[in-house]
């Protein structure tokens, strides 16, 4: 199914959107064009859908953060045409806002807390949703903030309900994702009839997907992870996903709110063996629910191209290096 094909989606229940995330505005060090070729790759494949990880500070005046720049912006204007001229949906996601992000350097305000962070992250939204206000939610989400880490439901009830009205004011209509709490893990209850959908984070277990990640604290010192894996909580296989993870989230779909993996894969020093098979349950798993799902990346330790793994005989395509069995293995879902 692709994004020409599927009604205009609604926050109770989400296409089944099978994609990526491109990282081009992920953070300074990769600041850049998106790559009109990323999306005819997806595209050419019968993906539909990108989600694009944004680092405010790429667009924000340093002597001003309340203006913005403009060529910055127009590049991610570019992005969501490519969207729209390879029927893939675009999914903006403020991976660093003002005031939080789950990645060092630290932000200086604090978004959970300080009234200064929740207005300027307020005033980024709302000029996001003035300048994309007429494109239909088929093909343009938003999806407010990466993986809230150690915040209590109520509290981030309150920031999401402050940057929804925020968006709303401008945009009524827009359709606005949330991320699950304890990094995209967790449903929030609190938000249930604000009439925003929500966002799993597909990683579980940390110790298989994050397996010597250098920024995961402890990722050097697991033990090297096979699947099914024995953790410190236990036996970890795809029962153990379907009762102890995606069963709170069909709880939370069962309320009326439209449920979508953000996120998903493993990075490349888990063994290639333990990767596809790990990938096999939780694609299972998602197929079984009908909820769509976006690899961690497309280019990159997570995803099927150019991801330098050791363990993976690589074809080339196109000036790029390709991990067919994983390619493979999500064309099957």
């Amino acid at each position: 199914m692709t994004m020409a094909d599927t009604a205009e989606p609604t926050a109770s229940r989400l296409p089944r959107w099978r994609g990526f995330n491109l990282q081009e505005k992920f953070k300074p060090e990769t600041n850049g064009r998106f790559r009109e070729e990323d999306f005819a790759f997806i595209a050419r494949h019968g993906f539909d859908f990108v989600r694009l990880p944004l680092d405010y500070r790429l667009w924000t005046d340093e002597a001003d953060p309340y203006a913005f720049k403009e060529p910055v912006l127009a590049e991610i204007d570019e992005a969501i045409e490519f969207g729209q001229r390879h029927a893939i949906h675009v999914s903006l996601c403020f991976h660093r806002a003002p005031g939080y992000c789950v990645n060092p350097p630290r932000e200086p305000l604090d978004l959970w807390r300080g009234e200064e962070a929740q207005r300027l992250c307020a005033r980024h939204w709302a000029h996001f949703a003035e300048r994309y206000r007429g494109i239909p939610n088929s093909r343009l989400t938003f999806n407010l903030v990466n993986e809230p880490k150690q915040i209590d439901d109520g509290t981030y009830s309150n920031v999401v309900r402050m940057l929804v009205s925020a968006i709303r004011a401008r945009d009524p209509d827009r359709l606005i994702i949330a991320d699950g709490l304890d990094l995209g893990w967790t449903p929030v209850e609190g938000i249930v009839d604000l009439g925003v959908a929500q966002s799993l984070h597909a990683y579980d277990p940390w110790e298989v997907s994050h397996w010597r990640a250098p920024w995961f604290p402890g990722a050097d010192t697991w033990p090297e992870p096979t699947w099914p894996a024995e953790t410190a909580d236990g036996m970890r296989d795809r029962r153990a996903l379907r009762d102890e993870r995606v069963g709170m989230w069909k709880r939370l779909e069962a309320q009326g709110v439209g449920v979508h993996a953000g996120e998903f894969g493993n990075y490349k020093e888990t063994p290639h063996a333990v990767t596809l098979a790990w990938m096999a349950d939780w694609l299972e798993l998602l197929e079984e629910t009908g909820w769509g799902w976006a690899v961690w990346n497309l280019r990159g330790s997570y995803g099927p191209l150019d991801s330098q793994r050791s363990d993976v005989e690589y074809e080339e395509s196109k000036g790029h290096r390709l991990d067919r069995a994983m390619l493979d293995l999500l064309l099957r879902y």
